[in-house]
């Protein structure tokens, strides 16, 4: 086959889960129903931080971000394939490919970095807690997500930028429900091999490195809180960090998955289907542990709409543990 120039290249097809038109119907419901939960249950998380000045804390701070990305990560993947299983085709330009190869690597970064960032609060809150105010002021809040941000933009420039200097092939067809890069990198006819080192450069960015700082930063907390000597101190510092350390959990193991799959079997389709895990339901399922573990979150949503009063700062709480971990 005779590799064809870039200006040349129109579009792509997206393949997607299945071929078989009685899926279909079948898949769009599915996808539709775990989007519009997705954007609403983080549309709630937000709601009940920036409606409640008892939750303008750092570590509502960086959830009201994550659940702002986790809307921005899906929406960059599912409307697109919605919008192709309704009207029954399964073409997307080059261009719009190349634009949401960008928007996922960016969004996936900001998860990632975020996420380490929500380790470090946590960190701090458990393991310092008489300066844990003092540190983490919001200057700092605002420059660490403005690092998470400018990290995550750079990185994706970096690998779309590669990407456009490949030549393809005729055969255009990605096994997948969206652009994914590796995919992508598979059907060019030019030498990849600079993709290929870039590609595991950005692994080691985007995820060796936070999930180092987030299994340091769990080590100090566990044993920050073996080292308090009553239970229910023991307690209350554990469910502070239980939801994060959730969803961290869900977030690495479900893209470790997904790869380590990908790896072990050459169905492409099985790769795609493996990928939901992540890019799909771990971000429809962030707002069900964070609202059905906290407390402060159900009881700021009740008062959003009206069911229930504050009954007192959520801040004293936090005084109350800082008093445990102190003794």
């Amino acid at each position: 086959m005779e590799p064809r120039n870039l200006t040349a290249i129109s579009e792509f097809l997206l393949l997607g889960f299945s071929e078989e038109p009685a899926f279909q119907p079948l898949i769009f419901g599915l996808f539709l129903s775990m989007y519009l939960i997705t954007v609403f249950g983080n549309l709630l998380i937000i709601l009940a931080v920036s409606s409640d000045s008892h939750l303008h804390t750092p570590m509502y701070f960086f959830l009201a971000n994550l659940s702002f990305v986790d809307i921005c990560f899906t929406s960059t993947t599912v409307p697109k394939m919605l919008v192709n299983i309704q009207t029954q085709s399964k073409v997307i330009t080059y261009e719009d490919c190349i634009t949401q190869m960008y928007f996922f690597l960016l969004f996936a970064g900001l998860d990632n970095y975020i996420l380490t960032v929500m380790a470090y609060d946590r960190f701090l809150a458990i393991c310092h807690p008489l300066h844990y105010m003092v540190i983490m002021n919001p200057r700092l809040c605002g420059l660490l997500v403005l690092v998470s941000w400018i990290m995550s933009v750079l990185h994706s420039l970096l690998q779309t930028s590669v990407v456009l200097r490949l030549s393809f092939c005729t055969d255009l067809e990605i096994p997948h429900f969206f652009c994914e890069i590796k995919q992508v990198v598979q059907l060019a006819c030019s030498d990849t091999f600079l993709n290929d080192i870039v590609m595991y450069f950005g692994a080691g960015l985007l995820g060796g490195g936070p999930l180092a700082g987030i299994l340091y930063s769990y080590s100090k907390i566990v044993s920050s809180i073996c080292g308090i000597s009553s239970t229910q101190g023991k307690y209350k510092a554990f469910s502070t960090c239980a939801s994060h350390l959730s969803v961290v959990s869900l977030f690495y193991c479900t893209s470790l998955g997904v790869y380590l799959s990908s790896a072990a079997t050459q169905s492409s389709h099985s790769g795609a289907t493996a990928s939901v895990m992540y890019t799909v339901v771990t971000p429809m399922l962030n707002p069900f542990i964070y609202s059905l573990r906290n407390r402060d979150i159900k009881r700021a949503l009740k008062k959003s709409f009206g069911k229930e009063t504050m009954k007192g700062p959520i801040a004293l709480g936090q005084l109350h543990l800082m008093a445990e971990l102190k003794a």
